[in-house]
């Protein structure tokens, strides 16, 4: 027995509702794309584009536009307003500091604890694991890339490991700064510094993990490096930016930093 034709009128039907539902997916296709802007510590650099990537598979609606820097260089660029979405430091005391001036969201979340490596590269003709931070001290390092204490959180904790080694002032006169640890990298991959202090997080990625080898600086000898975040006040897309912060604080976020050579605070 054959089934009931279809009739004109349900044909009609059903082509209209075809044609509704294609061009509604063609708008949603031709709508804009909501932007997050992030504002990133320059050590996140590698680590946090899977955690972008993420986010964006589960916020088809959103792009997210990175800028990294030194955290001090941010913190007063945000200070007087520079308009980003998400601040990322590499550090607490300077989302703090904007939180107390009521420029934030919300208080400061720490997201995850830095680990300095010493890294030299693979030309470099000394056994790093034995000489340890006296590396910087043997003639064949001329000069030695950190990133600028003053706006640069592991810069200032090379200094401390230094100092704590008692080899600051003899290795002084060798150190050359980077705006940020980013371009710290740049020097010693250039040749231009002959060992630079690093994020593990940069070392464990190409093309430093590839030119080169790393030393983990003792943790007791520089002061914790707890990295912070907050949600700017100010921010143009608030709800994604807490979408964003969710990401990378929950389970996948937290795998990714991890893999990338971070230790994690005690999860919430």
């Amino acid at each position: 027995m054959s089934g009931r034709r279809e009739t004109k009128y349900e044909a009609l039907v059903r082509t209209l509702a075809l044609l509704l539902s294609v061009t509604c997916l063609a708008a949603q296709a031709a709508a804009p794309k909501k932007t997050l802007t992030v504002a990133a510590a320059a050590n996140l650099k590698g680590a946090l584009e899977p955690v972008v990537q993420a986010f964006t598979t589960a916020h088809p609606e959103a792009e997210v536009q990175l800028s990294y820097g030194a955290s001090g260089v941010f913190a007063t660029q945000l200070a007087n307003e520079a308009p980003y979405d998400v601040f990322l430091s590499a550090d607490v005391k300077s989302p703090k500091a904007l939180a107390d001036a009521h420029l934030t969201a919300g208080p400061p979340f720490v997201y995850a604890v830095g680990k300095l490596v010493l890294w030299v590269p693979n030309s470099l003709a000394v056994v790093l694991e034995k000489e340890g931070l006296k590396t910087v001290l043997a003639p064949a390092v001329q000069k030695v890339a950190i990133g600028n204490p003053a706006v640069a959180p592991y810069g200032a904790a090379a200094e401390q490991a230094l100092a704590s080694a008692k080899l600051l002032e003899a290795a002084r006169p060798k150190l050359v700064l980077g705006q940020n640890v980013g371009q710290a990298a740049q020097f010693a991959l250039s040749g231009n510094a002959q060992a630079a202090f690093l994020p593990l997080s940069l070392a464990l990625a190409p093309p430093l993990s590839q030119e080169g080898r790393h030393l983990l600086v003792p943790a007791a000898s520089y002061q914790p490096l707890a990295q912070a975040g907050v949600v700017l006040g100010r921010a143009k897309e608030p709800a994604l930016a807490r979408a964003f912060v969710a990401t990378l604080l929950g389970e996948e976020g937290r795998a990714i930093l991890e893999k990338s050579g971070y230790g994690l605070p005690a999860a919430k």
